[in-house]
């Protein structure tokens, strides 16, 4: 298996089998990626050798408007996909072989976890893992101690409230809060527009 094959069967929604091939390959993968985090989150690093570590973590090109504050944690790496103007606030943590979609102008706050996988709920096949992506809009504000959970969606725009755990897809320019989080309020980008 290589990585290609890897990330093909983890976003066709195939489950992981513990023991299997893929299982196998998700290992190494993971120390590659601590190899990569450990890098970035044992001394100071410039701005653009944040970029420059951030592209070998993902295997992709990510615009210079991309700014972190590290620590950052992920135990993959190769399945997120960065925007423009996307800033990552310290002690974030990323659980990616699901898949991790950041919109252009999302802001994550200090510890945010985004978790993309879920073992089997039988006992016996506790090893088992369902990947499911995260897919967060553009201009998304993500507050400071959320969880966002598998297969969650969250529209162009919104707020999840800070210690909010997200469980179910998120509507365009709402705020949401809680655990779990529910519908706090609409955003009404206009009256917002006039207080600036």
């Amino acid at each position: 298996m290589n990585i290609n094959e890897f990330l093909d069967h983890l976003n066709s929604g195939i489950s992981v089998i513990g023991g299997l091939e893929a299982h196998q390959f998700m290992h190494q993968v993971s120390q590659d990626a601590l190899r990569i985090t450990m890098e970035l989150n044992s001394t100071y690093h410039t701005p653009e050798e944040i970029l420059l570590l951030m592209e070998r973590l993902t295997g992709k090109k990510i615009d210079e408007s991309f700014a972190m504050f590290p620590p950052f944690y992920t135990d993959c790496g190769k399945n997120i996909i960065i925007g423009k103007n996307v800033f990552i606030n310290s002690g974030c943590k990323f659980q990616d072989q699901g898949g991790i979609t950041i919109g252009d102008g999302a802001l994550i706050g200090h510890n945010v976890v985004l978790a993309t996988l879920n073992h089997d709920t039988a006992p016996d096949n506790r090893g088992t893992m369902h990947p499911a992506p995260i897919v967060i809009g553009k201009n998304v504000w993500i507050g400071a101690n959320a969880t966002i959970l598998p297969g969650v969606t969250i529209g162009e725009g919104a707020i999840i409230a800070a210690g909010a755990v997200v469980t179910k897809d998120v509507s365009a320019n709402t705020i949401v809060g809680g655990v779990p989080a529910k519908f706090i309020k609409k955003i009404d980008s206009s009256k917002e527009a006039k207080n600036e």
